[in-house]
């Protein structure tokens, strides 16, 4: 009995472990129209990044057809697409759709900060992300929300005359998005919110006088440049911009739990690389700018930066005032800052100002 015992302890030590099936694994293609030309550094390159991955970490089980903008759906229309099922998901940027949701640019770029590590801990590890697919869910749309993609600081805009002071600012015709843009307008700046395909043509026929689009990498692309010579910093509406990928709910819901997994971490992967990719990119073409294209780069004054954040402020309160969900996602968000405030003020080195930019 004893070697009987030994015997079968001996089998069940010793044999190799029993290997049940795997659940089998559905095959997705995704169909993905997006609001930026794939070829934009960061704003474009980061999708076609995220598509090239998923789809060889899945062993091909996950695939993203890119449709490049108007190919298959118009940027401003991508979220309905992807809502109605129409398409599977859609690569853009919430303040596309402030128009009928009044806080989505709170969950794009705030003027004023936060930079871009402040504003993934509130996404990621404080209410933001929670807040984000609320608005979505709380209005209708039948989409899941992933940030997928930062860009680092804007350029504060390309001017065509020199602006001295705030004078300067009213009627000017400008491209303007945002909740920067509503600052702007409350200077008594025309704004307007042209796609950035129809900027270069717009102030090329004077219909505008000054655009603000993207960084110097993205700007330098557009060719801003050949027609507005003053190209002013920081940029104070947009110091960090959360880019966005949506999957329709019913298509996600229908993924296995690996699949979605695999979306989630590619889409961190993707939001860490673009960041590090637009750091690198920036300053040769700011030194490029100046050398080659006789740009002149400005600096806003203290005053005028006191300026377009004193109006900040007040365009945050009259929205929130108006818009439940804003108040909610500003207050929350606000909190989140002033507890961040703590670690800044002694972890982070001070950032001198320059008196000029050359």
């Amino acid at each position: 009995m004893i070697r009987f015992l030994a015997a079968v302890f001996a089998a069940l030590t010793f044999t190799s472990p029993v290997i049940l099936s795997a659940e089998p694994i559905t095959p997705v293609l995704l169909k993905t129209p997006v609001g930026f030309a794939t070829i934009t550094p960061g704003l474009g390159t980061t999708i076609k990044w995220v598509a090239e991955r998923v789809a060889v970490a899945s062993n091909e089980t996950v695939q993203m057809q890119i449709y490049e903008p108007d190919k298959l759906v118009a940027p401003f229309e991508i979220l309905d697409a992807v809502s109605s099922g129409k398409v599977d998901a859609g690569y853009s940027a919430a303040a596309f759709w402030a128009g009928k949701l009044p806080a989505a640019p709170l969950f794009m770029s705030v003027p004023f900060g936060p930079e871009a590590g402040e504003f993934l801990a509130w996404m990621w590890y404080g209410n933001g992300m929670k807040l984000y697919q609320e608005m979505y869910d709380s209005a209708g749309y039948r989409v899941k929300v992933h940030v997928c993609g930062v860009l680092s600081p804007e350029t504060s805009g390309w001017f065509i005359k020199e602006i001295k002071g705030r004078e300067d600012l009213s009627g000017l015709k400008m491209r303007f998005a945002g909740l920067g843009g509503q600052v702007m307008q409350k200077l008594g700046v025309s704004v307007s919110m042209l796609p950035g395909g129809e900027v270069f043509l717009a102030l090329e026929k004077k219909a505008l006088d000054a655009t603000e689009f993207s960084t110097p990498a993205i700007d330098e692309r557009m060719g801003l440049y050949k027609i507005a010579r003053y190209n002013y910093y920081p940029g104070w509406h947009q110091p960090a911009t959360l880019l966005e990928l949506l999957i329709n709910k019913d298509a996600w819901n229908r993924m296995h739990a690996s699949q979605q997994m695999l979306i989630d971490l590619t889409c961190r992967a993707a939001t860490a690389d673009s960041f590090a990719n637009n750091e690198a990119i920036q300053f040769e073409v700011m030194r490029r700018n100046v050398e080659k294209h006789k740009v002149v780069n400005k600096y806003w004054d203290a005053e005028m930066l006191t300026l377009f954040q004193q109006t900040w402020n007040e365009v945050a309160e009259e929205q929130a005032a108006k818009h439940p969900f804003f108040n909610k996602a500003w207050e929350d968000l606000k909190l989140f800052r002033a507890k961040h405030d703590i670690w800044k003020a002694y972890a982070f080195l001070p950032r001198p100002q320059p008196d000029t930019l050359k």
